[in-house]
């Protein structure tokens, strides 16, 4: 929260009228409140003194800078912490905010809450984060349009005795009430204006009849006011005063100032000045940015006079938005163009090398700030357009999925007008909207412009430039998102082709091994996907620079669970253990990737027989992702279906099947009706429904599921082959052993021909074969595949684990279904 004035005075009508309007003693969902009024009559300060002088009323105070919507996510998912949740560093920003808008609107831990968005100028952006519960909110707007939508204070300048009380306390007495009255009229009683005025007077020692006559001097030629209706004569007055000192003293400090008024209204990193000599820049600023003794000389001379808010702790200074938009007026037009072009550069010039390292996440967010009111969109230099796909990327790894694609559409729309809708930029831009949808879970926008962009940029570009190899593994990763398997692997089998055919051994070939290991794992093809993903985690292990950390510990967790799938349990529970304590250790518990780690490890717990501490991290790991996704999200939802997987593996049937249900409900519409996950997760509710009495329905389930598969991907995937194993089950159960035998000797030769002999869907099948044939008849068959099916057991499972004593104490075996992330 901004610091308090301790100068403030003159409110204290209006501080007692919003706190009797905020405060509804009926109320169970309080009102939101907007301070509207002219820029500059105070109603920041009101806001802040009201949140210091009631402060003691609110377990949690926030304040968020409301200005720009893109920054408004940010500044709620900030509040994360505070309210005990995972933090934005950890979940993503659209994560973490929508997290906190829930606590906020629950209550819990807060029923007393304030929450103060600052400059909210556009109420249609900002509405939807705005929390609706117990606690309060007070909006301060220039835009009479939230009267509208809300309450509405208006707040107006100070009346006459307010502007002299001020300007008497400010200045300590040396000022008499004539000479208060004098400068008070000759600003129009405005907060700011006076603000300024008695800082300009107490640091230069002006006298008063000075200050007045060139105040009056200048209303009327400096900055041509009538072009800028919204601000006060006076106050533009005052500002010329403080500048026009600036210019015979310091002429350096004008210079800079000027180059600050077209930045966004945002805090300035103090670096990117210090960047400015390794850029284009005009002469006069070079020469001032180039020589650091120069440059703090011009910043020190502009905080002095309260031009810029300089702040140590965060390396940072600030010009406020009115002074900004007074120099913007009064500079020429094509000099405005320049100004504008050298800010552009000196942000360039100032972006960290890697978007995926968190450390470098706060540089990002105080450049993303500058993107928009700089006008970099319209931009056409090359480093101009790397900063704000970078930018986006930025977004993109953060989680702000919504905030990316706003910008993503405006930069296809203005940099398509402004050169060619083929034109690399835009291309690249239209594989950035690629990835958001995909995130978003809008697979099929996400295919049509990824197949799009993958034409153009073929004939454009040509099929080995770089950013085409890219958007073949964009499009491959839609294809595999979309359940389309087969296909997403012929993409990246051919991708990888290529990169070896141009003798490219670097991150972009090894990024795209790790995307067909993930294809062929989901095509049972585990030990060619082993292969691959082993490549990929040795390339990377060994990188000291350029992987970045969250790109290394998926592929450590996508080779662990396909070393599991390939039915070597008790190393997957190794590998799974190691990767989580990296995941752990190097980018948070709460991180999405870890959870997604975590998640994998208790599922290799449950394989290896570790049956409660499998259901135990199971349960911590899907009340964590909850917290960071809701319910409706794939990866909650496959951490669901673990859960349940792991409470009916602990005999716990009855709140499986509820987990379970729960879950499928929500598969339809996250991935569609026709998606393999859709009818595999069939095979769980079928297994807990026999398991729960009723095998005559479970039989249904299964038939249609096996159907289903079978159809999308073939009779010999794993998805399938578990699926009828659990229907020949279904069988026997109905005392249908001829029919179970006659679908077991079926599964049992293709899983012989398609799966290792040893795998553990052959031991599973051949374990419930032998039963069948025992119950039709063939004893001696059934004596002998019995052996060595218990042999192989003892050799996968050994001797003790809980499916090893099944099959020696009679029961059958069954297979169930948990999620992969695609």
């Amino acid at each position: 929260m901004p610091k308090r004035n301790p100068n403030f005075t003159g409110r204290a009508q209006l501080l007692v009228s919003l706190r009797r309007s905020i405060s509804p003693v009926t109320a169970v969902v309080a009102q939101p409140w907007a301070l509207q009024g002219l820029g500059g009559v105070g109603k920041t300060q009101l806001a802040v003194e009201y949140a210091w002088q009631y402060r003691t009323h609110y377990d949690l105070v926030w304040w968020v800078s409301a200005d720009q919507p893109m920054l408004v996510p940010s500044s709620l998912a900030a509040m994360a912490t505070a309210l005990g949740l995972p933090p934005a560093t950890v979940t993503g920003v659209e994560q973490a905010t929508q997290s906190v808008l829930r606590a906020l609107q629950s209550g819990v831990p807060y029923r007393s809450w304030l929450v103060i968005f600052d400059n909210a100028e556009d109420p249609e952006f900002i509405k939807d984060f705005i929390p609706r519960g117990p606690g309060h909110v007070i909006i301060t707007s220039r835009n009479s349009r939230w009267s509208d939508h809300e309450a509405t204070i208006q707040v107006d300048v100070f009346t006459r005795e307010e502007s002299m009380a001020f300007l008497r306390k400010r200045l300590a007495g040396a000022i008499t009430e004539a000479e208060a009255n004098e400068v008070a009229e000759v600003l129009g009683d405005l907060p700011l204006a006076l603000e300024q005025a008695a800082a300009l007077l107490a640091r230069t020692l002006m006298p008063v009849e000075e200050y007045v006559g060139l105040v009056k001097q200048r209303t009327g030629d400096v900055l041509n006011l009538e072009k800028s209706p919204t601000y006060p004569q006076s106050m533009t007055a005052a500002w010329q005063v403080s500048v026009s000192q600036l210019e015979d003293r310091v002429p350096d400090a004008v210079e800079v100032l000027r180059c600050c008024a077209f930045f966004g209204p945002e805090p300035i990193p103090r670096d990117v000045f210090r960047r400015g000599n390794q850029v284009a820049l005009r002469k006069n600023l070079k020469e001032v940015l180039s020589d650091p003794i120069r440059l703090t000389n011009a910043l020190s001379s502009l905080e002095r006079l309260a031009l810029v808010k300089v702040e140590p702790s965060t390396r940072t200074l600030q010009v406020h938005r009115l002074n900004q938009a007074l120099l913007r007026d009064e500079t020429p037009e094509g000099e405005r163009e320049e100004l504008r072009h050298e800010v552009h550069l000196l942000l360039a010039s100032s972006m960290p090398v890697d978007t995926d390292d968190p450390s470098k996440w706060p540089q990002f967010e105080e450049l993303a700030a500058h993107l928009e009111p700089s006008g970099v969109i319209a931009c056409d230099h090359p480093d101009v357009r790397k900063f704000a796909l970078d930018l986006v990327r930025y977004l993109y790894v953060r989680g702000s999925y919504k905030q990316a694609e706003a910008l993503l559409d405006q930069y296809i729309k203005t940099w398509a007008a402004r050169s060619d809708a083929r034109h690399k930029d835009v291309l690249v831009a239209r594989i950035h909207l690629g990835n958001i949808y995909r995130s978003l879970a809008r697979y099929a926008e996400a295919y049509t412009i990824d197949s799009e962009t993958l034409d153009m940029m073929r004939e454009a570009l040509g099929p080995e430039d770089a950013d085409t190899l890219w958007a073949r593994s964009s499009y491959g990763s839609t294809l595999r998102a979309r359940g389309d398997f087969l296909r997403a692997r012929e993409i990246d089998e051919e991708t990888v082709q290529i990169y070896g055919e141009l003798r490219e051994t670097g991150d972009d070939r090894v990024r795209a091994l790790n995307n067909l290991g993930v294809d062929l794992a989901l095509t049972s093809e585990y030990e060619k996907a082993k292969e691959r993903l082993r490549e990929s985690y040795n390339y990377m292990s060994s990188k000291k620079e350029g992987i970045g950390r969250r790109a290394f510990l998926t592929t450590w967790t996508n080779l662990g669970r396909t070393v599991r799938l390939s039915g070597q349990f008790q190393v997957a529970t190794d590998i799974a253990e190691e990767a989580l304590g990296y995941g752990t250790a190097q980018i948070g518990d709460d991180h999405p990737t870890t959870l997604l780690a975590a998640k994998d490890f208790a599922i290799s717990l449950r394989r290896s027989g570790r049956l409660i501490e499998a259901l135990e991290r199971m349960k911590d790991t899907h009340t964590r992702l909850v917290r960071v996704y809701g319910d409706v999200h794939a990866d909650t939802m496959a951490a669901a279906i673990g859960l349940s997987n792991a409470l009916r593996a602990n005999g716990e049937f009855e709140e499986a099947m509820v987990i379970a249900k729960r879950a499928l409900d929500h598969y339809p519409s996250v991935f569609g009706e026709d998606h393999p996950f859709t009818y595999a997760a069939n095979i769980n509710l079928a297994l807990l429904t026999r398991l729960t009495g009723d095998a005559v329905k479970a039989r249904k389930i299964n038939e249609r599921a096996l159907t289903s598969l079978t159809e999308r991907l073939g009779r010999d995937h794993d998805y399938t082959v578990s699926c009828a194993i659990n229907l020949q089950n279904d069988l026997a159960a109905l005392g249908l052993h001829g029919e179970a035998r006659r679908l077991g000797e079926e599964n049992y030769r293709r899983i012989q021909t398609f799966f290792n002999p040893d795998h553990y869907l052959s031991i599973v099948c051949a374990a419930n074969l032998s039963m069948d044939l025992r119950a039709t008849g063939a004893v001696k068959e059934a004596d002998q595949l019995l052996q060595e099916t218990t042999q192989k057991m003892d050799a996968v499972l050994g001797r003790e684990h809980p499916e090893s004593l099944s099959v020696l104490a009679g029961e059958r075996l069954d297979c169930d279904f948990d999620p992969p992330p695609i």
